[in-house]
Order: structure tokens, then C-alpha cells, then sequence
């Protein structure tokens, strides 16, 4: 049997999975979580073979633990933002497979074997769209103003809370909406989002 452990903020899809894989003759769902911060402590409960995460989940998000779970178990993120971005950065962070939720149940099922014989499992379709988009142009600390900026905090705002001045908070804006193609920092929030950079 196959130990799968699931991890989503949202109970009904939660749940859905669960149900979904436990028909399955060789996958046992031994645990299921509601939030980020809890996989790790389920994971060294449960000994799982595959967890399979979410990406925004509280606590801490999916990409994080998957960071945190490399080389300890293998990891499918399961999400509904099939964003080239978030591909990329589940990738590096030693995630073996990358599914969108509307993708057909025999799919999932059918990733969690082919991760557990050792194989990566990528949505083709977003790999596709990850190649032709890119890697993100965006620094860290860029992503750092850009997501303190979503919701439109003022610049001042924004060098408190990261401890910068004014004008590094400034430039680092300018930076990032000339890296996105935007028009405004909303506008380079919004495309960073979509494309799974922040």
C-alpha cells in the first residue's frame, strides 16, 4: 500500500481527495491536515510515502513544506493555480510532482504511483506554458516589496514593515515593474501573482 498524507485549507476538497484516492486498492490516505504548519509533525506521525500539498494553505504555504520535506518523503503539489512560476519554484523546492485539482481522478491516483516509482510528474500543459514564460526576473527582496504593496500600502508603510528606507523601497518598485512589463505596482503585483513569482 501507498501512504498518502493530504494537506489542503480547504475541507470539501480535503475531503473530496480522500475519498477520490481511497478507492484506490493501493493507496491508503493515513492522515489529512488543514494547514501548512501541520504536515510536519503529521508526516513524523504517519510516515507517509507521499504528501501531497497544497500550495496556499496558512501556516506556512505548500511550497515551504515541500522545502522542508526534501529528501524525507516525496512530495505532489496539488493545486488550483496551475501558475508557471509556482511550477518552477515547486521543482526546486524537491517537489517530484506538480497536478492541477481539475485534473481527472485517475490522473492523481495515477501521479501518486508514478512518484512513488521514483518517476517526476509534471501537468504538460503547464510545463509548456513554464518554458515559454521563464524563470522569474524578480529578486528576493523585490517579491518582498511587491508582496508587502498588494493591497496598497503606501511606500512608507511598506520600508517599516521591511525595515528599508523610502527611496531603496522606491527603487525596488521601479525595479520590479520594469522587470514585469507593468504600468504600476499593482499592475506588477497582479502579473507577479499570475504567474506564480510571488
Amino acid at each position: 500500500m501507498i501512504r498518502v498524507l493530504i494537506a489542503d485549507d480547504q475541507d470539501l476538497v480535503r475531503g473530496g481527495l480522500a475519498a477520490l484516492l481511497g478507492l484506490e486498492p493501493d493507496i491508503e490516505v493515513v492522515a489529512e491536515v488543514a494547514r501548512g504548519d501541520e504536515v510536519l509533525a503529521s508526516v513524523a506521525a504517519c510516515h507517509p510515502d507521499v504528501v501531497l500539498l497544497d500550495i496556499e494553505m496558512p501556516g506556512l504555504s505548500g511550497l515551504e513544506v515541500a522545502e522542508r520535506l526534501n529528501g524525507v518523503v516525496r512530495v505532489v503539489i496539488v493545486t488550483t493555480f496551475g501558475r508557471p512560476g509556482y511550477l518552477r519554484r515547486a521543482l526546486d523546492a524537491g517537489a517530484a510532482g506538480f497536478v492541477v485539482k481539475d485534473a481527472p481522478a485517475a490522473e492523481l491516483a495515477a501521479a501518486v504511483r508514478r512518484v512513488m516509482a521514483g518517476e517526476r510528474v509534471v501537468d504538460p500543459k503547464l510545463a509548456v506554458t513554464a518554458l515559454t514564460v521563464g524563470a522569474s526576473p524578480l529578486t528576493v527582496r523585490e517579491c518582498d516589496v511587491l508582496r508587502a504593496a498588494d493591497g496598497g500600502a503606501s511606500v512608507a508603510d511598506i520600508a517599516r514593515s521591511l525595515f528599508l528606507t523610502e527611496g531603496t523601497v522606491r527603487n525596488y518598485l521601479s525595479s520590479a515593474i520594469g522587470k514585469t512589463g507593468a504600468r504600476n505596482r499593482a499592475e506588477a503585483v497582479s502579473t507577479a501573482r499570475s504567474r506564480g513569482w510571488l
